[in-house]
C-alpha cells in the first residue's frame, strides 16, 4: 500500500533548500541580478548614444553657452526685446572668443621669429643635460634617434598624408558640431524655458510636477558648474600667464589659453597644461626656469584645490574629490577627451536630480 505524497508546504514556509542558503548570500544574488540587468540596460543606452555623440557633444555645448549667455540675455531683455537681447548676447560671446584667438595667434606671429632661435639652443641644452651625470645619456644616441624619426617620416610620408587628410576632415567634423551647438544655444537662451514647460505638460499630470522639480534642480545644479569651472579656469589662466610673463617664458598667452582650457578636466587638467609650459621654459629658458614653473605647478595646485575649488564650487557641485577623480577616470576611459570634460557636471545633475526626488517623495501631491 502506497504512502500518500506529502502535503505541499505552505505558502509563506522556505523550502528545504532555501532554509540551507544563507541569508547574505540570497541578498547578494538579488542584488546581484538585479545589478547585472541596469548594466545591461546602461551599456544599451550608451551604445545607442554612442552612434549619435555628435549630436550629444553639440547639445552638451549648446547648454553650456546657454548658461554663459542666458543671464546676459536676461538683463538685457529689461531695456530692449527678448530677441534682440539674445542676438546682442550671443554676437558679443562670438567677438570675444574671436579676439581672444586672434590675440593668441598675434602672439605667436610676434614671437615665432626669436622663438626658433630659442627653442634650437633649447634643444641644445637639453641634449648637453642628458649628457652629463647622473644621465649620461650617449651622444651618438640622440643623433640616431633624430635620423631615425627622419627616415620613418620619409618612409610613410603616405601614412602621414593619410593623417592630414584624416585630421582635416575630423576639423569638418569639430566645425559642424559648433555650428549645431550656437544653433541650439540661441533657441535654448530665447525660449528655453518655454520649451521645457511644454515637455512637461506632454507627461501624465501626476508625473508633471516632480519631472519640472527635478529639471530645475538639474539646471541650476549645470549652470552653478560652468560658472564655477569659468571663473576657475580663468582665474588659473591669469595666474600662469602672469608667472609666465614674470618669467619671460615664450609663448605665455597661449599657454595660459591652453590652462584655461584644461582646467575645464578637473584635477589632472591643470598639472597637464602646467607641464607643457614647464617644458616650454626648459626648451627655452633653461633648468632654472623650468624648475620654477614646477614650483608654480605645484603653488596653483594648492590655490585650485584648497581655495577656488571648496569656495566657488561648493554652492553648486556637492561631490567627494574621490568621487570627481573616478568620475573624471572614467569619463576619460569611456568617451576620451570629451568624457573627462562631461563626466563631472553629469554626475553633479544626476545626484542633484536625485536629491530633489527623494525630497518631493514626502510631498502629498505624489501620494
Amino acid at each position: 500500500m502506497s504512502t500518500p505524497p506529502d502535503p505541499p508546504a505552505p505558502r509563506g514556509r522556505r523550502s528545504d533548500v532555501e532554509a540551507r542558503v544563507p541569508g547574505v548570500l540570497r541578498v547578494a544574488a538579488a542584488y546581484a541580478w538585479r545589478i547585472l540587468v541596469v548594466g545591461v540596460v546602461v551599456q544599451a543606452a550608451f551604445s545607442v548614444l554612442g552612434q549619435f555623440h555628435r549630436v550629444a557633444v553639440a547639445v552638451f555645448l549648446g547648454l553650456v553657452v546657454t548658461a554663459v549667455l542666458r543671464p546676459v540675455a536676461d538683463l538685457l531683455s529689461r531695456a530692449v526685446p527678448r530677441s534682440l537681447a539674445v542676438a546682442v548676447a550671443l554676437v558679443g560671446g562670438i567677438v570675444l572668443v574671436l579676439g581672444v584667438l586672434a590675440l593668441v595667434g598675434g602672439a605667436v606671429a610676434g614671437e615665432r621669429t626669436g622663438l626658433g632661435r630659442e627653442f634650437v639652443s633649447g634643444t641644445e641644452r637639453i641634449e648637453r643635460l642628458l649628457e652629463e651625470p647622473p644621465f649620461r645619456l650617449d651622444p651618438g644616441a640622440l643623433n640616431d634617434l633624430q635620423s631615425r624619426i627622419g627616415r620613418l617620416l620619409s618612409n610613410h610620408r603616405s601614412t602621414v598624408i593619410s593623417t592630414a587628410l584624416s585630421g582635416a576632415s575630423r576639423l569638418l567634423e569639430v566645425l559642424t558640431v559648433l555650428v549645431l551647438a550656437l544653433f541650439c544655444s540661441i533657441f535654448f537662451t530665447h525660449s528655453g524655458d518655454r520649451q521645457w514647460r511644454w515637455f512637461c505638460e506632454q507627461l501624465p499630470a501626476r508625473s508633471r510636477k516632480r519631472v519640472a522639480a527635478a529639471g530645475g534642480a538639474a539646471w541650476r545644479t549645470f549652470t552653478g558648474y560652468t560658472h564655477g569651472i569659468l571663473l576657475v579656469a580663468a582665474t588659473n589662466a591669469v595666474l600662469v600667464g602672469a608667472a609666465l610673463f614674470a618669467l619671460r617664458v615664450p609663448l605665455a598667452v597661449p599657454l595660459a589659453l591652453l590652462e584655461f582650457f584644461a582646467a575645464f578636466v578637473p584635477l589632472i587638467g591643470s598639472p597637464i597644461a602646467l607641464a607643457v609650459a614647464a617644458v616650454v621654459a626648459l626648451a627655452s629658458k633653461g633648468p632654472l626656469t623650468a624648475a620654477l614653473v614646477v614650483v608654480l605647478i605645484v603653488v596653483i595646485g594648492q590655490i585650485e584645490g584648497h581655495l577656488l575649488h571648496p569656495v566657488v564650487m561648493s554652492w553648486a557641485v556637492r561631490l567627494h574629490p574621490v568621487v570627481v577623480a573616478l568620475s573624471v577616470v572614467g569619463g576619460a576611459v569611456a568617451a576620451g577627451v570629451v568624457g573627462a570634460v562631461v563626466a563631472v557636471p553629469l554626475v553633479a545633475v544626476v545626484w542633484s536630480v536625485h536629491q530633489a526626488l527623494r525630497i518631493r517623495t514626502g510631498d502629498t501631491d505624489f501620494g
